[in-house]
C-alpha cells in the first residue's frame, strides 16, 4: 500500500479500533508456488495493548502459508466507498475512493492446541454474544469431542507485526466545506451512500480539529 503524509495513520489506538470493528482479514503469503492469499476472522490479543492478534486457519492453509516459518501480510479493510466528482463542486475533479486500510506483517507463532481452543472460543463469544440466543461453541447440542475434533482441522497463530502500514484516505485534502459535503451525501440516500464511511470521516475529521487546538 503506497503511503501518503496525508493519510497517514499512525495512532495505535485508532489502528486498534479499525482492527477491532473490521475483524474479517486477508492473509497473504509469498510461498514456493507463489503468492497466495486466504480469508479469516483475525481479533486482536487480548493480553496486549500493541497490534499484536490472533486468529487461525484451517488446515492445510497453514503449509500453504508455512505458518511459523515465513512472513505474512494481513490485510484488515475499514469503510470505503466512491466519492463523486459532482460533490466538490463546480471544480476540476475526478472520482476516487475513500478508505481505512490496516496492514501486519511478520512472522507468526503457531498456537498450542490449548491457546487455539481458547482463540476459538473466544471467537464465538465475540460474534455469537450478539445473538437473541448465543449457541456457545462448549453448549449442547455440542459436546467436548465434537469441538476438540473440529479444533482438531483448525492451526491457531499469534501474530506480532514487525511492519505496519495504516493508511486513512478520507478526504483530508479537500477544504473543509468540501469535506462536509461529502459526509452529507454519504450520510443521504443515494446510490453511494454509506452511513458508516461518513461516521469515518467525521471522526477523523473531529480528530484533525483537536490537533489543531
Amino acid at each position: 500500500m503506497r503511503q501518503n503524509p496525508s493519510f497517514t495513520l499512525a495512532d495505535v489506538d485508532e489502528i486498534r479500533r479499525v482492527i477491532d470493528g473490521n475483524p474479517w482479514a486477508t492473509i497473504v503469503s509469498d510461498g514456493p508456488d507463489g503468492l497466495v492469499s486466504s480469508h479469516y476472522v483475525a481479533l486482536l490479543d487480548d493480553d496486549r495493548d500493541d497490534l499484536t492478534i490472533v486468529g487461525h486457519v484451517g488446515r492445510p492453509d497453514d503449509r500453504i502459508h508455512g505458518m511459523g516459518e515465513r512472513e505474512l501480510l494481513v490485510v484488515f479493510q475499514g469503510p470505503h466507498g466512491y466519492i463523486s466528482p459532482g460533490w466538490y463542486g463546480d471544480v476540476q475533479a475526478v472520482p476516487t475512493w475513500n478508505y481505512t486500510a490496516v496492514h501486519l506483517a511478520g512472522v507468526p507463532e503457531i498456537l498450542s492446541d490449548e491457546e487455539n481452543l481458547a482463540v476459538l472460543d473466544r471467537l464465538v463469544d465475540r460474534f455469537e454474544g450478539r445473538m437473541p440466543e448465543p449457541r456457545r461453541m462448549w453448549e449442547r447440542p455440542n459436546d467436548p469431542a465434537f469441538v476438540t475434533r473440529l479444533a482438531s482441522g483448525t492451526v491457531g497463530f499469534r501474530l506480532t507485526p514487525t511492519r505496519v502500514v495504516a493508511k486513512r484516505k478520507l478526504s483530508q485534502n479537500k477544504p473543509a466545506e468540501t469535506i462536509e459535503t461529502v459526509i452529507a451525501e454519504l450520510e443521504g440516500d443515494g446510490p453511494y451512500a454509506q452511513p458508516e464511511l461518513a461516521a469515518e470521516m467525521r471522526r477523523a475529521q473531529q480528530a484533525r480539529a483537536g490537533g489543531n487546538r
